[in-house]
């Protein structure tokens, strides 16, 4: 399905899903013992070389903690296989961030973030969708050379917990099989749709050889708020073991685009490292 056809169906979903998205912004914290990480204000330095805003910050670890304890009520709580190992080595952890970009590739969008990303020379993660990922494999291949992850989004990103397992395995499974025919490994990590996960995708992800990653913080570029606003949003969300929530697809991402642009060489000089997640 191509982007301009899912947009109407998918508006109509997101309207429906725009709580559980709030909830996984709220519920989901990467921490080794579940205390949130600090959060530090990011402060663009007068001049001279990049430097590090705010006080020290205690290295720590970080690891998903499922937000299924905060989903609404008619979807049963799950209890993932999730891996226990620190989502950053202890020593690594310090001022890094992680950025991320669903629902692609789009050849609209996915070059302009990937230009960025390479003339800063930071690595990302992105969760594509197979249904658009099987029409744009080049930009799989790109991503991929240019050192980024490539995770699995489901293969139409649907709502899971509205699927039968049968369902499940089918949306992770053909959306990894293009992954791994394209670029000669299967997918480390997934994310659901909307951030809404059950026992069952937990199970189905682990079969596959998938760890759940979810974010701390959430742009909402996809209600198209503005640029500034979406920088804002990353800039006052930024902190160490911070996921970033962006989108490369799925509407007009030329807002996150441009605010991409912005918001990356700020956290740069505001001396944060960009990186991606170890198994």
């Amino acid at each position: 399905m191509k982007t301009d056809q899912m947009l109407p169906g998918r508006r109509s979903v997101l309207r429906v899903a725009a709580c559980l998205g709030a909830a996984a912004t709220a519920g989901l914290l990467f921490t080794e013992r579940g205390s949130a990480p600090a959060r530090t204000a990011v402060s663009r330095p007068a001049a001279g070389p990049r430097a590090v805003a705010g006080p020290p910050v205690k290295a720590s670890a970080y690891r998903l903690q499922p937000m299924t304890a905060y989903s609404p009520p008619r979807f049963r709580r799950a209890m993932p296989p999730v891996r226990r190992r620190p989502f950053l080595k202890v020593s690594e952890a310090g001022r890094t961030m992680v950025l991320t970009f669903d629902d692609g590739p789009d050849p609209r969008y996915t070059p302009d973030i990937l230009s960025t990303l390479r003339k800063y020379e930071v690595p990302a993660m992105f969760f594509v969708c197979g249904e658009m990922a099987s029409d744009h494999r080049d930009l799989l291949r790109e991503m991929a050379d240019d050192g980024h992850v490539v995770g699995n989004h489901t293969w139409s990103h649907p709502l899971i917990p509205k699927l039968p397992p049968s369902r499940i395995r089918d949306e992770l499974g053909r959306t990894s099989e293009v992954i791994e025919e394209t670029l000669g490994t299967p997918p480390l990590w997934y994310r659901a749709p909307f951030g809404a996960w059950n026992k069952h995708s937990f199970e189905i992800g682990a079969q596959l050889g998938m760890e759940p990653l979810a974010w701390t913080v959430d742009t909402l570029d996809w209600t198209e708020p503005g640029r500034k606003t979406i920088v804002r949003r990353v800039l006052d969300g930024a902190g160490p073991g911070v996921v970033v929530l962006s989108h490369d697809a799925g509407g007009d991402r030329s807002q996150s685009v441009a605010a991409l642009r912005s918001y990356l060489p700020e956290l740069l000089d505001a001396g944060y490292r960009i990186t991606v997640p170890r198994r």
